[in-house]
């Protein structure tokens, strides 16, 4: 059971003799971070993860935003619990300034004007506080859901295609990167997110107009105002006024009704 400890340097992490043992390879163990400027709630969401103590294990608890970035880098998290409104940093900044990361996000924040932003991330969810714990079992049964598709699901990866390399900055350096690898790119506020082949999400401090020109190889497309998809990843197309298309990893992403014939003509 997670025991919360006071915080005197802003964050702390658990010892990792403390760490409950268990194998990496038992996909019902996700390794948990928690960042909240409010002392009180993250202790509060630690205490209501006890519940799911056997599939879930808080590794760290952070208080403040720019101290936590990291430490959180150099965990080998699962999913990020992460505040939205936070002084110095926001939540999105955070990820931002994290540049690339593995682990999934679910949104905590008592402020309802940022679900759009989470949902262009592909956040797990988007949890107001206080967390209700009916609320909270929904997110973990997804996050569990959306981390068994990541390890499991048999990614299609072109072949015999040239490689392409693009040049992505961040703040820990620039990532150069295969176009055929990448799935998809998402808005972010002023921010790109290149969700890659391997799962690893890298964020860019440019916005997603910017990278369409250089995305207009044949396979990519932008689908609606805050996606571009690269089509060689689409397993399943489902009918609908745009229609939504499910990608090799489980994503799924709506199409805009003005996008949907060109999909059909490139897809078909």
């Amino acid at each position: 059971m997670f025991n919360y400890l006071s915080i005197k340097s802003c964050f702390k992490l658990l010892p990792k003799n403390k760490y409950p043992k268990f194998s990496k390879n038992d996909e019902s163990m996700l390794r948990a971070a928690i960042l909240d400027d409010e002392i009180r709630g993250s202790k509060l969401l630690a205490h209501k993860l006890d519940v799911f103590e056997n599939e879930l294990q808080v590794v760290g608890v952070f208080n403040d935003a720019t101290l936590a970035v990291d430490a959180i880098a150099k965990l080998d998290l699962d999913v990020l619990f992460l505040d939205v409104e936070m002084p110095g940093m926001n939540g999105f900044q955070v990820l931002g300034r994290l540049g690339t990361f593995n682990f999934e996000v679910i949104f905590t924040t008592a402020y309802d004007s940022y679900t759009l932003e989470a949902l262009r991330l592909s956040a797990v969810d988007y949890l107001m506080k206080p967390v209700d714990e009916d609320e909270l079992k929904t997110a973990i049964n997804r996050l569990k859901k959306r981390v068994f598709e990541k390890a499991y699901s048999k990614v299609i990866i072109p072949e015999k295609k040239p490689k392409n390399k693009l040049a992505l900055p961040t703040a820990e350096g620039i990532y150069l990167i295969d176009k055929v690898n990448i799935v998809r790119v998402e808005a972010m506020s002023n921010y790109s997110v290149f969700i890659l082949a391997d799962a690893k999400k890298i964020v860019v401090s440019k916005t997603l107009k910017e990278y369409e020109p250089v995305l207009d190889d044949a396979q990519f497309m932008r689908v609606n105002r805050s996606v571009i998809v690269n089509l060689d990843y689409v397993v399943k197309y489902r009918k609908g006024d745009g229609g939504t298309l499910e990608l090799s990893d489980g994503a799924e992403i709506e199409v805009s009704v003005q996008k949907k014939e060109m999909l059909m003509q490139k897809l078909f």
